[in-house]
């Protein structure tokens, strides 16, 4: 089973600033069921080092990062 295939919900914030994609996730996050994973697409640099610290900051579960040469991929949990 791969990552992309078991996400429940999808976000592409390829081209979002921060802390603007670090909130957008977080309500996405608010609205899925517990337990539910999202992907979440990322910029490099600030978004992809800011973002999954904050997320666990938060009490969700960063699961996976995975670097797809022009933007990288969240893997992130929402708490049951």
């Amino acid at each position: 089973m791969s990552y992309s295939t078991a996400a429940d919900e999808r976000l592409d914030l390829r081209g979002t600033p921060c802390p603007i994609n670090f909130v957008r996730t977080k309500l996405r996050l608010e609205k899925m069921a517990p337990g539910a994973l999202l992907e979440v697409w990322l910029d490099a640099g600030e978004p992809v080092e800011q973002v999954p610290d904050s997320l666990t900051m938060e009490g969700y579960k960063v699961e996976h990062l995975e670097d797809c040469a022009d933007y990288f991929v969240v893997y992130v949990r929402r708490p049951s």
